[in-house]
C-alpha cells in the first residue's frame, strides 16, 4: 500500500516527496518517482500537474 504524505524541502533546498509504503516512511525526490513503483500514481493532480510544469520548463533550457 502506497499513500502521499506530503511535500518537505532538504537541507540543499530540493523537494522531497514523502510516502508511507507498506508501513514504512520513504522520501523520494522528483526525478526518482518513475523508478518507485505506484509513487507516481500515487500523486494528486495538482502534484503531477507542477511536475509536469517543472519539466516543460526544464525541456526549454
Amino acid at each position: 500500500m502506497i499513500r502521499y504524505m506530503g511535500t518537505r524541502k532538504n537541507d540543499q533546498g530540493a523537494e522531497l516527496y514523502v510516502f508511507l509504503v507498506n508501513g514504512m516512511q520513504k522520501e523520494v525526490r522528483e526525478h526518482a518517482l518513475k523508478q518507485h513503483p505506484g509513487c507516481y500514481d500515487a500523486l494528486p493532480a495538482a502534484v503531477k500537474a507542477r511536475i509536469a510544469a517543472n519539466r516543460a520548463w526544464l525541456s526549454k533550457l
